[in-house]
């Protein structure tokens, strides 16, 4: 239940953020609205271990080099003068920030002995990182309603989708390890890419570091249930199962932020 609760909370991003984001009203979407840089955000709370922070990128920009960059911090946000115009390096030269840049190709962190074993568990319910179980099927990026979209769903249940493309998913975590430091883990659409930093902390509080970077122009919280689904989840599931159409969400008589919620899983 603690668990569950904090998931809740950090499923947003902070109010503190790059000069050129702008939120919208549930803090789960943001968006960069000038440039290609002063990107930067923050989930609003910090991680517990094992907690995923997961995005889903939901506009691109073309004419940038560049994409996503993802990672954990230990700066709480509220204690920054100035939010840096960079993750990489302007945040990570302040210490205690470890940022991973997204790639168009493959952002595995080769482990030796594991390949063979991460392959073999990549298409099971559940992505296993040490002792964190986490339904694997919320982390892979869906297609919408759309003239392609029963085409695509099938190739995107096989997880060929881009790391970088529109509907990808990328989530952060950290998970604790016996000499009492932690390792950070990057996900992209159900896949963990390995222990990409070492020797985090686990005695500071860590937030996710979302950079909305380069060609990467919108991105959005998505809400991972651990264990039971919350009732947020079960009150989104009755509503898409009594329409026609997931489309047809905006023509309920709901609120606007139990639209959004409804409308991206």
């Amino acid at each position: 239940a603690a668990m569950a609760a904090r998931c809740r909370l950090a499923a947003r991003f902070h109010h503190i953020h790059g000069a050129n984001i702008r939120l919208d009203a549930s803090h789960t979407q943001a968006t960069r609205v000038e440039s290609f840089a002063n990107g930067l955000c923050f989930s609003q709370e910090p991680l517990a271990p094992g907690q995923i922070f997961l995005v889903e990128i939901e506009e691109k920009e073309l004419g940038w080099c560049g994409h996503l960059r993802v990672g954990l911090t230990a700066h709480d946000p509220q204690s920054l003068e100035v939010v840096p115009e960079y993750s990489l390096p302007d945040l990570v030269n302040m210490g205690d920030t470890w940022v991973f840049a997204i790639t168009r190709n493959h952002n595995r962190v080769a482990v030796e002995g594991e390949e063979g074993q991460a392959r073999g568990r990549r298409w099971e319910p559940f992505l296993l990182i040490a002792r964190v179980r986490i339904p694997r099927d919320t982390l892979v990026g869906r297609s919408r309603p759309g003239r392609y979209s029963h085409i695509l769903d099938d190739l995107y249940k096989m997880n060929v989708l881009p790391a970088t493309a529109r509907r990808s998913r990328i989530g952060v975590l950290y998970a604790p390890q016996p000499d009492g430091t932690a390792d950070m883990h990057i996900v992209v659409n159900g896949e963990d890419m390995g222990p990409s930093a070492k020797g985090l902390p686990t005695t500071r509080p860590l937030y996710a570091v979302v950079d909305v970077f380069a060609s990467t122009k919108s991105v959005r919280v998505i809400p991972v249930d651990y264990g039971f689904p919350s009732l947020q989840t079960l009150c989104r599931l009755v509503i898409q199962k009594h329409i026609v159409h997931r489309l047809a969400i905006n023509g309920l008589d709901l609120p606007p932020l139990l639209k959004s919620f409804c409308q991206h899983e």
